[in-house]
């Protein structure tokens, strides 16, 4: 698990530490005993316990005593932010029209620190090992989607991103190298989209469009992804990158406008 930070003024140590006991539960780890949880926070036991026995109070974790286990109630914490914005509710019926036309699962995700966050979603079949679902966790740097995050940020917040991440070779040509990551942003920057070709995960590509608020910023990215053997980097530029571009526009379009549309990029954006 990353570490917390620490910055000066008003942080309360003790709510990011129970945020990291609720982070530490994930598909891998759906449940965990006190020790395990101790070890993927790096907190003793003794503070591990009392988070734990808070958020089993609250109702956010279960226990038998000897294992703990998330309850569906952390669904209202995620759930707060998703009834904030328009996004989720604007992009998922452009979503299910775009997957009906090209018979490919469509996504739509914004930039959280080093990670994409998928917050809507319209699946075919599953192309990869592990299941996406909204909140769905991805580092950015190997995504379709992040990239078009990525190559919309100012080279302040561009260098901060890099400062903070290590590139690691996830799929069979994953870019591992700042310098290498830095022309590719640069190529989609002008171009307006981008292809990511089993860089996440051997056997499967995808292309992405950003999605754009008032200010013209890019707050938001839409993507397709197939597995590679269904379709080629020719086909996805020549077939889907078409209707993704004019689906992420007529969302852009429909945030503009609404009433509650904000700014998606968090505090915990680079």
């Amino acid at each position: 698990m990353e570490p917390v930070s620490e910055p000066s003024g008003g942080y309360v140590q003790s709510l990011a530490r129970g945020l990291m006991v609720i982070r530490a539960f994930n598909e891998s780890n759906p449940e965990m005993t006190l020790s395990e949880v101790a070890r993927a926070t790096d907190l003793s036991r003794a503070a591990a316990r009392r988070f734990l026995h808070t958020l089993v109070h609250l109702g956010y974790v279960w226990t038998d005593g000897r294992v703990f286990a998330l309850t569906p109630r952390v669904l209202e914490l995620g759930f707060a932010y998703l009834s904030s914005v328009s996004l989720p509710e604007i992009a998922q019926p452009y979503l299910e029209r775009l997957v009906a036309e090209v018979h490919e699962s469509a996504s739509v995700s914004v930039l959280d620190g080093p990670d994409i966050v998928y917050v809507a979603r319209v699946p075919t079949s599953r192309i990869m090992t592990v299941s996406i679902n909204i909140g769905t966790r991805f580092p950015a740097y190997a995504t379709s989607m992040g990239r078009v995050l990525l190559a919309d940020l100012s080279d302040a917040e561009l260098d901060d991103y890099f400062s903070r991440v290590e590139l690691q070779p996830l799929g069979p040509h994953t870019i591992t190298t700042p310098a290498g990551l830095k022309r590719e942003l640069a190529r989609i920057r002008d171009q307006g989209w981008a292809l990511v070709d089993q860089e996440l995960e051997a056997g499967l590509r995808s292309i992405a469009a950003p999605i754009r608020d008032r200010s013209n910023r890019v707050v938001a990215a839409a993507n397709i992804s197939s597995h590679a053997s269904r379709t080629s980097p020719a086909d996805a530029r020549h077939n889907l990158l078409p209707p993704l571009l004019q689906t992420a526009a007529r969302i852009g379009a429909d945030l503009r406008v609404a009433p509650n549309s904000r700014t998606l990029r968090g505090e915990g954006h680079p």
